[in-house]
């Protein structure tokens, strides 16, 4: 994880790139997925569920699709998935902010909610820096991100792990 994590910090844009490669090879595979489960069930869900679950999972494969034909399109088509799929990402994290920050405000009684509450700030502001983004900048915001996480996750696991080593 930390080697990966350098890496995309080293590589932001290619980091990007991959990402969203994944994320469209993950949409592909579950609309397939969803279209298939629906199909098998369909006797037991309702007509207008499972109506609007074989759009949902129709729309999946649709994007899906979609991205991996950019990126067959060159860079500058793939430099567009990767730039929607960012700004994307920044949509989701100031909703994820907003909601953070009013769950932690309804629970000002329980200790430690003011964490929530700083959470919930830095994520919106996260997702505004995001959103404001322009070109270049949403290129390499998704490889940092997950470089950023990467490398948290590898020290994560190496001081883990070191604690069922120690000789006490």
């Amino acid at each position: 994880m930390l080697v990966l994590g350098v890496l995309a910090l080293i590589f932001p844009v290619l980091a990007s790139a991959w990402i969203a490669v994944i994320v469209a090879i993950g949409f592909l595979v579950g609309g397939i997925v969803g279209w298939i489960s629906n199909l098998a069930r369909s006797r037991q869900l309702g007509r207008w569920y499972c109506f609007s679950r074989l759009v949902i999972s129709t729309l999946f494969v649709v994007i899906g699709a979609w991205m991996i034909q950019q990126f067959r399109g060159g860079p500058l088509e793939g430099g567009v998935v990767v730039a929607s799929l960012a700004f994307a990402i920044g949509i989701v994290f100031i909703l994820e902010g907003i909601v953070s920050m009013l769950v932690s405000l309804g629970h000002m009684e329980v200790m430690g909610w003011g964490w929530g509450l700083l959470n919930g700030i830095v994520t919106l502001v996260l997702g505004v820096l995001i959103v404001s983004m322009q070109g270049w900048g949403l290129l390499w915001v998704l490889g940092v991100l997950v470089g950023i996480s990467f490398l948290f996750s590898g020290f994560d696991l190496l001081a883990f792990s070191a604690s069922f080593h120690r000789d006490d």
